[in-house]
């Protein structure tokens, strides 16, 4: 019998000050059995950074929702899709390999990727020359050390705030509040 998701609720209020852009989104995560709260967490907050992106890429025609991530390869963690079915955004989370990163390149304006955990710069040392000639792709790091913050921060039902300035998010909850910085690579 196979394992299922879990199902996480989340009230996410964005205040995006380096965008002006300002909303409630209310999300849910459907955790697969072998994803950790660390990674889905990560999801939830590339879906906070790049929420502005509603505003700024599609004025506020589009969908930003989560994608199946780790069911189906090629679905992204997060993406945003104009009315018209168009991906103008699509990211991946972890350490994903070259092909998967060319398709989604064919197939959204801007693929961004989250790298999180220890092993991160090992990957990155290891794909970044097959990544160099992806004009739509952005790379970025985030600190293990927040990545892992961001896993105390998952309960079934959450009640969240994220805070973007200068390019740094503070996400808060009932247990407690995270502050990420990601750094970009490429």
């Amino acid at each position: 019998m196979a394992l299922k998701s879990t199902v996480f609720k989340a009230q996410l209020a964005v205040a995006d000050i380096d965008h002006g852009y300002y909303a409630d989104h209310a999300l849910t995560l459907a955790r697969h059995p072998s994803e950790t709260d660390e990674r889905m967490m990560v999801r939830l907050a590339t879906l906070a950074l790049n929420a502005h992106a509603l505003q700024t890429e599609c004025n506020g025609d589009g969908t930003l929702s989560f994608g199946a991530g780790l069911s189906d390869p090629d679905d992204p963690d997060v993406w945003l899709r104009d009315f018209t079915g168009r991906s103008r955004l699509w990211i991946e989370v972890g350490q994903p390999e070259d092909k998967p990163l060319v398709r989604a390149c064919s197939k959204a304006d801007r693929v961004l990727v989250y790298a999180f955990s220890h092993a991160a710069e090992v990957w990155w040392r290891g794909i970044e020359g097959k990544l160099s000639r992806l004009d739509r792709l952005q790379v970025w790091r985030i600190p293990a050390v927040s990545s892992q913050a961001l896993a105390a921060l998952a309960e079934r039902s959450m009640q969240l705030q994220a805070t973007i300035q200068e390019g740094a998010l503070m996400l808060s909850g009932g247990s407690g509040s995270v502050d990420l910085e990601p750094v970009r690579w490429k």
